[in-house]
């Protein structure tokens, strides 16, 4: 009998069956946040209050640091808010700089899932609205947040837009999923942002259509960073990049228009948008963020 267990040891050994314990990963509403932790430690809140422009996650701490590897408030544009959604120019408002009179995203009805094994589910449904005009565009989002590993944290968003009416967006690079990077991390302070087709820094990357961006770097004795994939499903995949060495990363098929000026969408249309954001440590290749979007693209 002894002997027999050994040998399943082995095999499971040998095979990768055995695994650590997954991670707990809990999560609670306070006010007008939703904070989660995974094994008892702070990761995230999304963070939904009514004087904000957005419902948007801050901080996204990193799981070697335990520091954000995002940004909120920064000085340089203080409308980036961490990892976010929102777009301008939207039926002449703007969803996504300040100024709530001129647009919001308004959290409607934010709440917890799924808590307490190794995943955290929250939803929300949100209205876009601005004084004295109707509302164009209702989203209702999903994100689903799990550790892969000790050393990765993923979210994964799957937002729906439905059009409330006829939608013109003008050209904006002001649109859709965002990461706004610390500034420790940026190409500036001599992190690394990196593209699928393996070109790097906002010059290479700018307006290049790809799959997955990363962006990370040094802190203290380790690498720590967060890499945002493009679901295939998407429409307009893999869409170009608004990117910059300051810290910002962003798929923006609004800036690049087909026809050059301006993106239309017909009253009661539904955009479906899915997108997996890996916070982790070391670099792109530790990290094996290529193969890892292998993986996800094959999801349905």
């Amino acid at each position: 009998m002894k002997n027999i267990k050994l040998i399943g040891i082995l095999f499971a050994l040998t095979f990768g069956i055995l695994s650590a314990q997954a991670a707990k990963i809990n999560a609670v509403k306070v006010g007008s946040k939703i904070n989660v932790t995974i094994d008892g430690k702070y990761f995230t809140s999304y963070i939904f209050s009514s004087d904000e422009k957005y419902p948007f996650f801050y901080p996204v701490n990193g799981p070697l640091s335990g520091g954000s590897v995002t940004s909120m408030r920064n000085g340089e544009y203080p409308h980036h808010s961490s990892l976010f959604f929102g777009c301008d120019r939207v039926n002449e408002g703007n969803y996504w700089q300040e100024g709530l009179e001129r647009g919001r995203i308004i959290s409607v009805n934010a709440e917890i899932l799924k808590e307490g094994g190794d995943t955290v589910v929250i939803s929300d449904e949100c209205i876009w609205s601005r004084p004295g005009a109707v509302s164009p565009v209702k989203d209702q989002r999903k994100i689903t947040i799990t550790a892969p590993s000790p050393n990765m944290r993923q979210l994964d968003f799957e937002i729906t837009m439905e059009m409330l009416m006829d939608i013109h967006i003008q050209k904006t690079n002001h649109s859709l999923f965002s990461a706004r990077m610390a500034a420790d991390l940026s190409v500036k302070n001599g992190g690394t942002m990196i593209n699928a087709e393996g070109v790097k820094g906002e010059k290479e990357t700018f307006g290049k259509p790809s799959p997955w961006i990363d962006f990370y770097g040094k802190r203290g004795d380790f690498i720590e960073g967060l890499a945002i994939m493009q679901h295939p499903a998407n429409p307009w995949y893999p869409s170009p990049w608004f990117t910059r060495d300051y810290g910002f990363i962003s798929p923006t098929p609004m800036y690049w228009p087909q026809n050059g000026v301006e993106t239309f969408m017909k009253k009661g249309e539904t955009l479906q948008l899915r997108y997996r954001v890996l916070v982790h440590g070391g670099d792109v290749e530790a990290a094996k963020i290529g193969e890892l979007f292998e993986i996800y693209k094959k999801q349905q």
